[in-house]
């Protein structure tokens, strides 16, 4: 049980300075994670508290990483933690934590001495800490957001800590300073972490651009944009006759290696994938005034183009080997206007993109099949990307009046599916 000293009302002084700095801080929402516990930590320092350094950690819902938190040092630059789903279920270091501790035996916080008569260094991670920052006092926390979880059931939170290097190690009032800031800060975090899970979930599920808009208030059914935009439809070939000769657990396992290889290529090339159609992928490189011209999109489509190629060849050579179905796929290019919104019924939405262009992207990537192509382009398209070209000529579109001129990039296909086609021919 911690005693009042004298100097415990400036230590309350000081902690009531901070929150109110913390609800400022929560207020603002241009405020990250990362700023305000570097300016939690500084302040603390500047009022006498002799923190080295400070962690804390929280689960997220976010498609690639199952927990997110900073490490802020004294003397070093603060560092951002992300811990990878497959990593969080590697539990050998964590069963070994003081976290651990805390959360199994729902225990709000313990403080380790590092040094002299009262040192308890029970923890791996304590003797670590004693060696690389010659630590002598050790406080670590854990604060579940729901009041009535205990233990393994504690899903949503922060836990944290607070690591000194002073003789004689955290003082009485630095003890209770740090465990009431702790609480506080705890609270501030929930309303941005509660953010950024709105911001993960909505860029997973509906791409930067929709998320920012719905985010921004563009909720309502036939709320809409018209933008220029190059058009990407792809689609996996011989979906159904795989589905049933495949194991469930096989078949989901290629279709995501299929949209990794295409949907990724499109993403790590500034496009912006709208939706999944089945194993088919429909994408957009907007064209907006000011931040990219229609030349512009064209080649980033194209490189996006070039590197699925590149990313379904290697994939095809490990499958190949494995003894497993190669991915084929067809893709149609096109660049037209198109409505950018919300569609659906009013309880069920979904940001996607509609238009007489959309069909037609959709239409060229079906002709893939029928002409055995890979990849077809729209005249609009080609003419704005100097690659080899092979001209197919005009074509009916299905569903399109009149014809429209249509190219194929000069073919680079890996030599599994080249191998492949010559075995059927």
């Amino acid at each position: 049980m911690l005693q009042q000293t004298p100097n415990a009302d400036r230590g309350n002084l000081m902690v009531d300075s901070i929150a109110d700095w913390l609800m400022e801080q929560a207020l603002n929402e241009q405020t990250t994670m990362k700023t305000l516990f570097e300016g939690t930590c500084l302040r603390l320092l500047a009022e006498g508290v002799p923190i080295i350094r400070a962690h804390f950690a929280f689960r997220t819902l976010h498609p690639l990483y199952a927990a997110v938190g900073h490490i802020w040092y004294k003397d070093k630059a603060t560092v951002h933690v992300e811990i990878l789903h497959a990593d969080a279920t590697i539990s050998a270091g964590w069963d070994q934590s003081p976290y651990a501790f805390l959360l199994v035996n729902s225990v709000d916080h313990i403080r380790r001495r590092l040094t002299g008569e009262d040192a308890l260094l029970d923890f791996p991670v304590l003797q670590e800490f004693h060696d690389e920052f010659a630590a002598t006092d050790y406080l670590a926390y854990a604060i579940p957001f729901d009041p009535d979880a205990t233990g393994e059931r504690i899903r949503s939170g922060v836990i944290g800590s607070w690591l000194t290097n002073r003789p004689g190690g955290f003082s009485e009032n630095d003890l209770r300073a740090l465990l009431r800031i702790q609480k506080r800060l705890a609270v501030t975090f929930k309303v941005l972490i509660k953010a950024e899970i709105t911001h993960n979930v909505l860029n997973t599920y509906l791409g930067p651009d929709a998320g920012r808009q719905v985010l921004s208030g563009q909720i309502k059914r036939g709320d809409y944009e018209t933008i220029h935009s190059v058009i990407w439809y792809s689609d996996m070939r011989n979906s159904t006759p795989l589905a049933e000769s495949l194991s469930p657990e096989d078949f989901f396992a290629m279709v995501n290696d299929y949209f990794e290889c295409t949907a990724g290529a499109v993403m790590d090339s500034g496009g912006e994938v709208l939706r999944f159609i089945g194993d088919a992928v429909l994408a957009i490189f907007p064209i907006r005034k000011g931040e990219m011209t229609e030349k512009q999109a064209c080649v980033k489509a194209m490189r996006a183009m070039r590197e699925s190629e590149k990313r379904v060849c290697k994939m095809n050579v490990e499958r190949a080997k494995n003894g497993q179905p190669i991915i084929e796929y067809g893709l149609g290019l096109h660049v037209g206007d198109v409505m950018f919104g919300n569609i659906g019924v009013p309880d069920r939405l979904e940001f996607s993109v509609i238009g007489p262009a959309a069909n037609e992207t959709a239409r060229l990537e079906s002709l893939t099949k029928e002409l055995g192509r890979r990849v077809i382009a729209s005249d609009h398209f080609a003419r704005n990307v100097k690659v080899g070209w092979d001209p197919i000529g005009q074509k009916s579109l299905k569903g399109v009046r009149g014809k429209m001129t249509l190219f194929s990039p000069i073919e680079t296909r890996c030599e599994v599916v080249k191998k492949k086609r010559r075995t059927r021919k």
